[in-house]
C-alpha cells in the first residue's frame, strides 16, 4: 500500500471503466421516465445508482451502533472518504490519515489529521468514512 496513492474503487469505474471526473449533471430524478430522451434516461439512472451506493454502502462504513461496541481506532496511512453534507457523493475527497489524536481520557481517537490532494487539514472522525481496503 502507497501511502501517496489517493485513487479507490469508485462507482465511476463500474459506470465507464475510470473515475467520474466530469461536471455533475442536472438532477433528473424526480422528471418522469416518458419524458426524457435516451441520454437524459442514461443520466437518470447513474444518478439513481449514486444515491443508493451513498446512502446504503457508503453509510455501512460509518456504522457506530450509539457507540455501545468497540470499533477499531482509524490508524495512520488509512484511506477515508470526506463526507460533505452539502454537496454530492462526486464532489467528496479522498484522504489519507496522517496522524490521530486520541483522547486523554479514554484513548479513543475522534479526530484525525488528513492529507487530500491539495491540503492537510483535521477532521472529526464522524465526517470521514473508512475505506475498506484488501490486505
Amino acid at each position: 500500500m502507497d501511502s501517496s496513492d489517493y485513487s479507490a474503487l469508485t462507482p465511476g469505474h463500474f459506470l465507464i471503466g475510470e473515475p467520474l471526473l466530469a461536471v455533475p449533471s442536472l438532477d433528473y430524478l424526480t422528471t418522469p421516465c416518458n419524458r426524457l430522451n435516451r441520454w437524459k434516461l442514461l443520466q437518470q439512472q447513474q444518478q439513481q445508482f449514486w444515491r443508493q451506493w451513498s446512502s446504503e454502502y457508503l453509510n455501512t462504513l460509518q456504522q457506530r451502533l450509539k457507540w455501545r461496541t468497540p470499533q477499531s481506532n482509524l490508524q495512520v496511512d488509512d484511506l477515508v472518504v470526506v463526507k460533505d453534507d452539502n454537496t454530492s457523493p462526486l464532489q467528496w475527497t479522498l484522504a489519507r490519515v496522517i496522524a490521530t489524536h486520541p483522547s486523554t481520557h479514554d484513548n479513543l481517537v475522534r479526530v484525525v489529521t488528513i492529507r487530500t490532494a491539495d491540503s492537510t487539514y483535521k477532521r472529526p472522525i464522524t465526517k470521514l468514512l473508512k475505506l475498506p481496503l484488501e490486505s
